[in-house]
């Protein structure tokens, strides 16, 4: 048995907010919108992953999604100009990763970061 994906489950009742979030800001594409469940992702090629924290690192809580992208600089700009507050960072931890922290419409936790 080979795992080919894992996907976040997100309960909401403002879909609207989630693709403000998601897909304007951090320009995931809309892949299903069933409406009562809508996805956004990517067809990029990415690793299978899940992560068990105590801690967020660097004295942080522990985050409910990390996204990595590849301009940690830009993202900070385009939460900024969509009016989302950066709750930590960006800053540049001792684990290779210059990251970010903030919360998306529906309150979670979200760690944006990029290997360095």
């Amino acid at each position: 048995m080979k795992v080919r994906r894992i996907v976040a489950n997100i309960e909401t009742q403002d879909a609207a907010a989630a693709k403000r979030f998601y897909h304007d800001v951090l320009g995931l594409d809309v892949l299903m919108d069933q409406g009562w469940i809508a996805t956004y992702g990517s067809e990029e090629q990415m690793q299978v992953q899940v992560s068990f924290m105590a801690q967020g690192g660097s004295g942080t809580p522990v985050p409910d999604l990390s996204i990595e992208v590849d301009d940690v600089e830009a993202a900070v700009q385009g939460m900024k100009a969509a009016g989302f507050a950066i709750e930590y960072g960006p800053a540049d931890e001792p684990w290779g990763v210059r990251r970010f922290y903030v919360r998306d419409p529906l309150g979670r936790l979200v760690n944006i970061l990029s290997h360095r």
